[in-house]
């Protein structure tokens, strides 16, 4: 399928404005797209409205408006009742409209979205992100795509105003799994940075000295450089709240349950990030889980 409006000038509608969306939204008005919004707490889209944007009650109207309709909401239900609930985008997009979810959603979810659009002429791609807050402020998101060839390459001028790594890695339903990849090695990351900030702490060592050490090394990375310090100085100020984080690795373990996979790794960061949602945390950052090993049966 494909649209006879232009890829740079097409109108976008852009579903969901949380910490991720609110600056992803702000980098495609930035980049000249014609933007329409619509999220479930106005005041998110106030700046957007000021720079431009106009702003619509629900999510069937805005993609009534648009030939791009990318949405970003919370979880995998949230997703189902923006595209299927009566009044939803699968029923108010317009003919030959392009639709992304860029939600960490569920692969099945992706496919039955895939299957629904083409019964109405429409094309869809689920293409989730990762890079949190500071990759979705400066525009430099990594982009995991599923869907259509051609839709994918119709979507590209839209991707690249929001990321630098982009990639299709399959038919309907491969870019939530690739999130999972994703999700997967950060489970067992965050744990092994906490843990280390923990022994550290436990030797009598100074942590913030430590992972100056160690982060030009091998065990270098975005998660101990830059979210490492953060467990160091008990700033908690979600980029990544662990209420989304523990969404995904339920969706990533039931997959992996479902080729018979065993990943211990996995299910040690569930039972970490679990105690803090039971500790009240869902709504801090992920570095957050250091908590557990500060306070151990907390």
């Amino acid at each position: 399928m494909s649209s006879t409006t232009s890829a740079e000038k097409q109108t976008i509608a852009f579903i969901g404005l949380g910490i991720m969306g609110a600056a992803m939204a702000a980098n495609l008005l930035k980049a000249g797209f014609p933007l329409h919004v619509s999220t479930r707490s106005p005041e998110k889209a106030a700046l957007l409205v000021a720079a431009g944007a106009v702003l619509h009650d629900t999510a069937g109207a805005a993609a009534a408006e648009a030939d791009v309709v990318i949405t970003i909401v919370g979880l995998p239900s949230d997703v189902e009742d923006v595209y299927f609930s009566q009044g939803g985008i699968i029923e108010r997009a317009r003919p030959g409209a392009l639709l992304i979810d860029m939600t960490t959603s569920s692969p099945s979810l992706a496919t039955r979205i895939a299957e629904a659009a083409a019964q109405r002429g429409l094309d869809a791609l689920d293409a989730p992100v990762s890079g949190g807050d500071i990759g979705a402020r400066e525009g430099r998101l990594s982009i995991m795509v599923g869907g259509d060839v051609e839709a994918f390459e119709r979507a590209m001028p839209v991707f690249a105003a929001m990321g630098t790594n982009i990639a299709h890695q399959g038919p309907a339903g491969a870019g939530q799994h690739t999130k999972m990849c994703n999700q997967i090695v950060i489970a067992s990351t965050m744990l092994g940075v906490a843990e280390s900030v923990a022994y550290a702490r436990a030797a009598g060592l100074d942590a913030a000295k430590v992972l100056g050490s160690i982060g030009t090394g091998a065990a270098g990375g975005f998660l101990l450089n830059a979210l490492g310090p953060r467990m160091v100085d008990a700033d908690y100020a979600p980029g990544f709240m662990i209420e989304h984080f523990a969404k995904d690795m339920s969706i990533a373990i039931a997959e992996a349950e479902a080729y018979g996979l065993d990943l211990v790794g996995l299910k040690a960061s569930i039972q970490q990030y679990g105690r803090r949602l039971d500790a009240g945390d869902a709504r801090e950052g992920t570095q957050a889980v250091i908590k557990s090993y500060d306070a151990p049966g907390q």
